[in-house]
Protein backbone atom coordinates (compact mmCIF):
# COMPACT_ATOMS: atom_id res chain seq x y z
CA UNK A 1 0.00 0.00 0.00
CA UNK A 2 1.14 3.54 -1.31
CA UNK A 3 1.17 6.29 0.87
CA UNK A 4 1.72 10.43 -0.32
CA UNK A 5 3.45 11.84 1.94
CA UNK A 6 3.94 15.04 1.99
CA UNK A 7 7.07 15.33 1.37
CA UNK A 8 6.11 13.34 -2.35
CA UNK A 9 2.91 15.58 -2.34
CA UNK A 10 5.42 18.97 -2.53
CA UNK A 11 7.60 17.32 -4.65
CA UNK A 12 5.25 17.03 -7.53
CA UNK A 13 3.82 20.51 -6.87
CA UNK A 14 7.31 21.70 -7.47
CA UNK A 15 8.08 19.43 -10.64
CA UNK A 16 4.91 20.90 -12.27
CA UNK A 17 5.45 23.89 -11.62
CA UNK A 18 8.22 24.37 -14.64
CA UNK A 19 5.93 23.58 -17.79
CA UNK A 20 3.02 25.26 -16.54
CA UNK A 21 4.96 28.63 -15.81
CA UNK A 22 5.99 27.94 -19.69
CA UNK A 23 3.07 27.84 -21.34
CA UNK A 24 1.80 31.29 -19.36
CA UNK A 25 4.60 32.64 -20.85
CA UNK A 26 3.94 31.22 -24.75
CA UNK A 27 0.26 32.83 -23.78
CA UNK A 28 1.95 36.25 -22.52
CA UNK A 29 4.26 36.10 -25.78
CA UNK A 30 1.18 35.75 -27.70
CA UNK A 31 -0.66 38.01 -26.64
CA UNK A 32 1.92 40.52 -26.84
CA UNK A 33 2.60 39.36 -30.49
CA UNK A 34 -1.09 40.15 -31.12
CA UNK A 35 -0.34 43.84 -29.73
CA UNK A 36 2.09 44.56 -31.78
CA UNK A 37 0.82 42.87 -34.68
CA UNK A 38 2.54 40.04 -35.24
CA UNK A 39 6.41 41.14 -35.44
CA UNK A 40 7.61 38.86 -32.73
CA UNK A 41 7.08 36.23 -35.10
CA UNK A 42 10.23 37.22 -36.67
CA UNK A 43 12.52 36.02 -34.04
CA UNK A 44 12.68 32.70 -34.74
CA UNK A 45 14.38 30.49 -35.91
CA UNK A 46 15.85 31.41 -39.63
CA UNK A 47 18.24 28.84 -40.61
CA UNK A 48 21.63 29.62 -41.16
CA UNK A 49 21.14 33.69 -40.86
CA UNK A 50 23.46 34.77 -38.09
CA UNK A 51 20.17 36.89 -37.05
CA UNK A 52 18.15 33.70 -36.52
CA UNK A 53 20.31 32.25 -34.03
CA UNK A 54 18.75 33.79 -30.75
CA UNK A 55 15.32 32.27 -32.39
CA UNK A 56 17.03 28.82 -31.27
CA UNK A 57 15.87 29.51 -27.62
CA UNK A 58 12.76 32.07 -28.14
CA UNK A 59 11.14 29.77 -31.12
CA UNK A 60 9.20 27.41 -28.43
CA UNK A 61 7.50 30.60 -27.08
CA UNK A 62 6.31 32.02 -29.74
CA UNK A 63 3.36 30.96 -32.46
CA UNK A 64 1.42 31.60 -35.94
CA UNK A 65 -1.61 33.28 -33.72
CA UNK A 66 -3.99 31.71 -30.88
CA UNK A 67 -4.89 28.61 -32.89
CA UNK A 68 -1.43 27.45 -33.49
CA UNK A 69 -0.67 28.05 -29.38
CA UNK A 70 -3.99 26.37 -28.80
CA UNK A 71 -3.37 23.16 -30.61
CA UNK A 72 0.41 23.26 -29.15
CA UNK A 73 -1.18 23.90 -25.29
CA UNK A 74 -3.22 21.18 -24.07
CA UNK A 75 -0.17 18.52 -25.62
CA UNK A 76 2.57 20.72 -24.21
CA UNK A 77 1.38 20.33 -20.96
CA UNK A 78 0.36 16.95 -20.50
CA UNK A 79 4.30 15.46 -21.83
CA UNK A 80 5.71 18.53 -20.46
CA UNK A 81 4.29 17.40 -16.79
CA UNK A 82 4.82 13.70 -17.89
CA UNK A 83 8.22 14.31 -18.39
CA UNK A 84 8.85 16.68 -14.88
CA UNK A 85 6.62 13.86 -12.55
CA UNK A 86 8.54 10.85 -14.18
CA UNK A 87 12.30 12.16 -13.89
CA UNK A 88 14.33 14.99 -12.60
CA UNK A 89 15.41 16.09 -16.26
CA UNK A 90 12.81 18.36 -16.84
CA UNK A 91 15.01 21.47 -17.59
CA UNK A 92 17.45 19.35 -18.73
CA UNK A 93 15.06 18.20 -20.99
CA UNK A 94 13.71 20.87 -22.53
CA UNK A 95 16.95 23.19 -22.74
CA UNK A 96 18.48 20.37 -24.75
CA UNK A 97 15.25 19.34 -26.72
CA UNK A 98 15.07 23.15 -27.76
CA UNK A 99 19.14 23.65 -28.45
CA UNK A 100 20.03 20.37 -29.92
CA UNK A 101 16.67 20.50 -32.31
CA UNK A 102 16.82 23.93 -33.06
CA UNK A 103 20.30 24.37 -33.89
CA UNK A 104 19.85 20.98 -36.36
CA UNK A 105 16.83 23.63 -37.69
CA UNK A 106 19.12 26.25 -38.09
CA UNK A 107 21.69 23.93 -39.96
CA UNK A 108 19.40 22.56 -42.24
CA UNK A 109 16.19 23.93 -42.62
CA UNK A 110 14.85 25.55 -46.11
CA UNK A 111 16.50 28.76 -46.48
CA UNK A 112 14.59 32.04 -46.53
CA UNK A 113 12.48 30.24 -43.75
CA UNK A 114 11.17 31.25 -39.82
CA UNK A 115 10.68 28.68 -37.16
CA UNK A 116 8.08 29.33 -35.00
CA UNK A 117 6.37 27.26 -31.94
CA UNK A 118 6.02 24.38 -29.09
CA UNK A 119 5.66 21.91 -31.38
CA UNK A 120 9.44 20.93 -31.71
CA UNK A 121 9.53 20.67 -27.54
CA UNK A 122 6.15 18.42 -27.87
CA UNK A 123 7.86 16.05 -30.38
CA UNK A 124 11.16 16.01 -28.73
CA UNK A 125 8.94 14.93 -24.80
CA UNK A 126 7.06 12.38 -26.96
CA UNK A 127 10.28 10.90 -27.84
CA UNK A 128 11.70 11.17 -25.07
CA UNK A 129 9.24 9.59 -22.92
CA UNK A 130 8.58 6.61 -25.27
CA UNK A 131 12.69 5.57 -25.21
CA UNK A 132 13.29 6.79 -21.25
CA UNK A 133 11.36 4.53 -19.31
CA UNK A 134 13.11 1.28 -21.12
CA UNK A 135 16.80 2.53 -21.06
CA UNK A 136 16.46 3.13 -17.66
CA UNK A 137 14.80 0.73 -16.89
CA UNK A 138 11.61 1.50 -14.60
CA UNK A 139 8.33 -0.04 -14.94
CA UNK A 140 6.23 3.21 -14.23
CA UNK A 141 8.08 4.83 -16.74
CA UNK A 142 7.54 2.16 -19.38
CA UNK A 143 3.58 2.01 -18.76
CA UNK A 144 3.99 5.65 -19.30
CA UNK A 145 5.69 5.18 -22.52
CA UNK A 146 3.36 2.32 -24.00
CA UNK A 147 0.39 4.89 -22.97
CA UNK A 148 2.22 7.84 -24.38
CA UNK A 149 2.79 5.91 -28.33
CA UNK A 150 -0.33 4.56 -27.86
CA UNK A 151 -1.60 7.95 -27.39
CA UNK A 152 0.40 10.06 -29.32
CA UNK A 153 1.94 7.61 -31.93
CA UNK A 154 0.46 9.01 -34.81
CA UNK A 155 2.46 12.47 -34.83
CA UNK A 156 5.11 10.65 -35.95
CA UNK A 157 3.88 11.70 -39.75
CA UNK A 158 4.29 15.38 -38.61
CA UNK A 159 8.18 14.52 -38.99
CA UNK A 160 7.41 14.24 -42.92
CA UNK A 161 7.34 17.27 -45.12
CA UNK A 162 4.32 16.98 -46.68
CA UNK A 163 2.58 20.49 -45.21
CA UNK A 164 4.61 23.73 -46.51
CA UNK A 165 3.69 25.74 -43.90
CA UNK A 166 4.53 23.34 -40.83
CA UNK A 167 7.89 22.63 -39.66
CA UNK A 168 9.07 19.42 -40.38
CA UNK A 169 12.31 19.97 -40.05
CA UNK A 170 11.29 20.95 -35.67
CA UNK A 171 9.39 17.99 -35.37
CA UNK A 172 12.02 16.01 -36.63
CA UNK A 173 15.21 17.24 -34.70
CA UNK A 174 13.36 18.06 -31.61
CA UNK A 175 12.30 13.49 -31.61
CA UNK A 176 15.53 13.05 -32.20
CA UNK A 177 17.14 15.45 -29.85
CA UNK A 178 14.22 13.67 -27.33
CA UNK A 179 15.70 10.38 -28.17
CA UNK A 180 19.29 11.21 -27.69
CA UNK A 181 18.61 12.78 -24.27
CA UNK A 182 16.62 9.99 -22.84
CA UNK A 183 19.10 7.34 -23.94
CA UNK A 184 22.07 10.01 -22.25
CA UNK A 185 19.52 10.35 -19.04
CA UNK A 186 17.82 7.18 -19.20
CA UNK A 187 21.54 5.21 -18.53
CA UNK A 188 22.47 7.43 -16.31
CA UNK A 189 19.50 6.87 -13.88
CA UNK A 190 19.63 3.08 -14.21
CA UNK A 191 22.40 3.15 -11.98
CA UNK A 192 21.61 6.08 -9.96
CA UNK A 193 19.95 5.00 -6.70
CA UNK A 194 16.46 5.38 -6.44
CA UNK A 195 14.13 7.02 -3.87
CA UNK A 196 10.22 7.62 -3.45
CA UNK A 197 10.73 9.98 -5.56
CA UNK A 198 11.34 8.45 -9.04
CA UNK A 199 9.12 6.85 -11.04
Amino acid sequence: MSVVTPELRRATVVRSLPPVVLVVLMWLSEIVDTVLGGTLDQYGIQPRELDGLPGILAAPLLHGGFEHLVANTATFIVLGLLVAWLTRHFWVVTIGVAVLGGAAVWLIGAPNTVHIGASGLVYGYTAFLVVYGFVARRITAVVIAVIVFLIYGSIVWGVLPTQTDVSWEGHLFGAVAGVVLAVLLGRRDRRRPRTALDA
